[in-house]
């Protein structure tokens, strides 16, 4: 008899006794609180992770976060080739080549000079002859692979650096070829 008072007091405890049930929700709620706790710690080191791992990633593949695009300043690309007064009284001019078997030159040029330059026209105009005289004489000295259309520009050069030389106060600053042909003779 004494067993069935303590079982009926173990199943009232069990059963339906007030506060067995409301401690036994409460208990729950508390084991289940620190392991949801522990993933939402988890997922949220997880996140601060990956989070560090792409922005790393995306520094090293955009070389420490550089920008690749470079925008260069406009200014350098956008402006006016400068102008030249021409003189074009140099008449065609005809030479051979020192090649072997000499080729034939024609060349027809205009020289181009600074606009506010007065006096270079009055030079060249008085040393036309002379011009003339050296620009055969510089073109007969040229092999034909020397006046080729790869190296016009080098050839340009070459042939303003000497006709400056040539002139005492006048400084011409482009060539341009109306025509330069070589033909084999």
């Amino acid at each position: 008899m004494a067993d069935d008072a303590e079982e009926k007091m173990e199943l009232g405890n069990d059963e339906g006794g007030d506060d067995g049930g409301g401690k036994k929700k409460n208990n729950r709620l508390a084991m289940l609180l620190p392991q949801l706790l522990k993933f939402v710690a988890i997922g949220l080191g997880l996140l601060i992770l990956i989070v560090t791992i792409s922005v790393i990633t995306f520094n090293i593949l955009n070389k420490g976060g550089k920008s690749q695009t470079i925008v260069a300043d406009n200014d350098a690309y956008i402006g006016t080739r400068p102008q030249y007064a021409m003189f074009s009284a140099i008449p065609v001019i005809r030479a051979t080549t020192k090649d072997p078997s000499p080729y034939s030159v024609v060349v027809e040029l205009v020289l181009g000079y600074d606009l506010n330059n007065a006096t270079v026209a009055t030079e060249l105009t008085s040393r036309l002859v002379e011009l003339q005289d050296f620009i055969r004489n510089y073109f007969s000295n040229k092999y034909n692979a020397d006046l080729q259309p790869d190296k016009e520009e080098q050839l340009k050069q070459d042939l303003i650096e000497k006709i400056n030389r040539l002139l005492n106060t006048a400084r011409v600053r482009a060539i341009f070829f109306k025509q330069l042909s070589t033909m084999e003779m």
